[in-house]
């Protein structure tokens, strides 16, 4: 008979939809799902390794859930996600208290898993993962009023930095009907904001329908009774098109905040990052979309320490984030993953990265400052998640 799991999601907002899906599943099955993870009888830890400090603090759940294992608290730890799907054979020798492990093709294999777990069976379970985007209806984890919906799974970008298209495959959208049935369904249960997500948002259709269609999608998704809001994330600079941009701009229920990770403004260190576009190209777009939408809210993602970021490379990169007043920028140093072309460049020293990114991230905070002194006094529409009768104000 099916017994009690708990769920530790890690990661991106994309891996925790992987999670409730997993977690569909195996209310579906019947398996009692629970937050009190010192009641499991099964632990799936779903994990990221996108970064070294996303793989340690992988590895540091697995060993401490491993440490109940042992005083029987637990009696079975399945690994899930993209650490598994990058580094089976590692955590086969070096973790010998994980009972099965499950990849980035196979999340919807997740209650045959358990069920060979609890056989004593050792699942080991890697599908494709440049297979169609998994359909399974979700049980919803997000604070009530608002969800993440994905609209893509993978990324056909290749930046030198980074591993995600060896874990998660090619860029494949899901289906624009697909995505709004589920929309649909997620207003009917009272969400009111839609945050939509993909590696690459921007990219949306290219693969399915050859052109992109993400400001079809966005209109779609609007004319849903009940949506009030819908936010878009992780939008590739250079495919931000003028269609796009008429509909951010025209379209009320897109809320005037875009997140674009542009990592950095250097032209060389673009070049040698694999990113499509030129610093010049960052600077207008950026400049645009603050022309055709004054008070628009831009989010960035800034790298320090890539290889070929010297001094007058990163002062470029300070002088820009100085310039543009990003209201809102998240800065880390640069990951030498082994498997990627940047691994194996010349790059600036540990410290020298970290350095810089200190140095960011307290330019970012005084600008930060300026942004929320300049509201003062401002009246904003928000949405009010719960209120904490300890220190007596709404959050959200």
């Amino acid at each position: 008979m099916p017994g009690k799991v708990g769920m530790v999601s890690l990661g991106c907002s994309k891996n925790a939809i992987n999670s409730e899906q997993m977690l569909g599943l195996l209310k579906e099955a019947g398996y009692e799902l629970t937050a009190e993870l010192a009641e499991v009888d099964t632990l799936i830890i779903n994990t990221c390794a996108f970064i070294e400090s996303a793989k340690m603090e992988a590895i540091e759940n697995i060993l401490e859930f491993a440490a109940l294992k042992e005083e029987g608290r637990l009696k079975k730890i399945i690994v899930t996600g993209c650490l598994s799907q990058r580094y089976k054979e590692e955590i086969l020798k070096e973790l010998p208290e994980v009972d099965g492990l499950v990849g980035c093709g196979s999340f919807n294999e997740i209650v045959k898993a358990l069920t060979m777990a609890e056989n004593g069976e050792v699942p080991l379970l890697f599908g494709d993962i440049d297979a169609p985007v998994d359909e399974t209806e979700r049980v919803v984890s997000s604070p009530e009023g608002w969800a993440y919906i994905k609209i893509a799974e993978g990324c056909d970008n290749h930046c030198a930095y980074c591993v995600i298209p060896s874990i998660r495959g090619r860029y494949r959208s899901r289906p624009m009907e697909n995505i709004l049935e589920e929309a649909r369904k997620l207003a009917d249960g009272g969400v009111k904001e839609l945050i939509l997500i993909a590696q690459d948002i921007t990219r949306y259709g290219t693969d399915l329908y050859g052109r992109r269609r993400l400001s079809e999608l966005v209109k779609e998704l609007a004319k849903i009774e009940g949506i009030k809001w819908i936010r878009l994330h992780y939008l590739y600079p250079d495919m931000i098109d003028d269609e796009l941009i008429d509909t951010i701009k025209n379209e009320e229920k897109v809320v005037k905040y875009l997140d674009i990770p542009i990592q950095h403004i250097n032209d060389k260190v673009l070049k040698l990052m694999n990113r499509r576009g030129s610093g010049a190209e960052i600077r207008a777009l950026f400049k645009r979309l603050r022309s055709e939408m004054p008070g628009l809210v831009i989010r960035t993602s800034l790298i320090t320490g890539l290889p070929g970021e010297g001094e007058a490379e990163f002062e470029e990169l300070s002088a820009f984030l100085q310039e543009a007043k990003l209201e809102r920028a998240g800065v880390f140093t640069f990951s030498p993953e082994e498997g990627t072309p940047a691994a194996g460049m010349e790059r600036a020293d540990v410290e020298t990265a970290q350095h810089r990114c200190d140095l960011l991230v307290s330019l970012q905070s005084r600008i930060m400052d300026e942004f929320n002194q300049s509201r003062l006094g401002s009246i904003i529409e928000v949405m009010a998640e719960d209120y904490d009768r300890l220190a007596e104000y709404w959050y959200g």
